[in-house]
């Protein structure tokens, strides 16, 4: 049977991020009052493929963070530092991976120590220039409760707190993250929200982080411009996950009042399961498919799904953002949508269209300019962008 090109595209989108099983346990919790505080410390290990050894040492954290509804949380993450002697303060990056599900065993610190998370391939990659990475796991991934899926503020606050902790680990201290290093956002696709999230919560959330820049790109900018995208499509599975993850953040939502029984079976296993096999059965269904009436079309989903529009408060430090003009997934109009709306509030905004390329090859054919900005931007070079 001849697969076609969107439904295999979707399946690498699936395969960039998927993890397994969970890392190492974290040692007694501790008392966290503020944001960034680290609760518990393991260490982990940093493998790109199975087996494959890399020159890094690394630690599993969790840390306070604060949910979409400012609630405190906890929430899980991996540092990695390369082992190459140096003590100064370094580059640390904020990293958020691209989706990866709504099961415990998908987070990404879950995959590092066996070399089954696939974008590490692309963290290893700023390792190699010598800057630390943080990786947050998310709110509800490795933790209690259930994975808050496209809640932006709550993934943004994630990342921001992920650097505050790494910032506050006694022994990655000793390898060079210190609250002098110059710190970058980075993030792709559901990382793209994240980063882009945190970059607009920087200034109010966490104004002591000390942040050059921030690389972001194939963001969902406006989720309600996704639903006639992905419903009934190939991408639909993405759609359903993201309504779930909407409910995990915000219970009033009640999602399973909506749903019918087969409704109902779908997110049950998605919650269970990786983006793999998810975007793979989640495929071609309709929301009226799958529930007794359309949750999306009510004033209490508009709300909360409005509540992670980006676009509405200016980054206060440059930001890189590259969007695919051939991406199937989110589409490009999103991008020059978010371009806009920041360049009218005066960000300094250097925009890149991927001329040749989709959603998931975006990610990896821009890696090498994303290091190539941030390192000017670590350098002290300016830049007004190109707005």
């Amino acid at each position: 049977m001849r697969i076609p090109r969107s439904l295999l595209s979707g399946l690498c989108t699936a395969a960039l991020a998927v993890a397994v099983l969970p890392a190492t346990a974290s040692a007694a919790p501790q008392a966290a009052e503020q944001p960034g505080d680290v609760i518990s410390v393991a260490d982990s290990s940093f493998h790109p493929l199975p087996l494959q050894p890399t020159n890094t040492k690394a630690w599993k954290i969790s840390y306070r963070s604060t949910s979409a509804t400012g609630q405190a949380n906890t929430v899980t993450g991996t540092v990695i530092v390369p082992k190459d002697g140096k003590s100064g303060p370094r580059p640390l990056i904020t990293y958020a991976v691209g989706t990866v599900g709504l099961g415990d065993s998908c987070a990404p610190s879950a995959g590092f120590p066996k070399g089954t998370t696939m974008e590490a391939n692309l963290i290893q990659q700023y390792l190699w220039r010598g800057w630390a990475v943080v990786v947050t796991d998310y709110e509800g991934l490795g933790t209690p409760g259930e994975h808050t899926y496209t809640a932006g503020p709550s993934a943004g606050h994630a990342m921001l707190d992920a650097a505050r902790a790494a910032q506050r680990i006694p022994a990655a201290a000793s390898s060079g993250i210190t609250a002098q290093s110059p710190i970058g956002i980075v993030g792709y696709s559901q990382g793209g929200q994240a980063s882009s999230w945190a970059a607009e919560l920087k200034d109010s959330y966490a104004p002591e982080l000390n942040v050059k820049g921030t690389a972001t790109g194939g963001v969902p900018a406006h989720l309600e411009k996704l639903v006639p995208v992905h419903n009934g499509s190939y991408g639909s599975g993405l759609l359903f996950m993201a309504a779930a993850g909407q409910d995990a953040a915000y219970p009033e939502l009640k999602l399973d009042s909506y749903l019918n029984t087969a409704g109902k079976a779908l997110i049950g296993f998605f919650r269970n399961n990786c983006v793999a096999i998810d975007s793979t059965v989640g495929s071609f269904k309709r929301i009226s498919d799958l529930t007794t009436r359309d949750p999306l079309a009510t004033p209490e989903w508009q709300k909360r799904l409005n509540e992670s529009d980006l676009g509405t408060h200016k980054p206060d430090h440059p930001v890189y953002l590259y969007h695919a003009l051939a991406d199937e997934l989110i589409p490009y109009s999103l991008g020059t949508g978010l371009r806009k709306d920041w360049c009218a509030r005066g960000a300094a905004v250097d925009w890149r269209t991927i001329v040749v390329g989709e959603h998931v090859s975006g990610v990896i054919t821009e890696v090498t300019r994303v290091q190539n900005w941030l390192a000017d931007r670590f350098a002290g070079k300016p830049t007004s962008g190109n707005c």
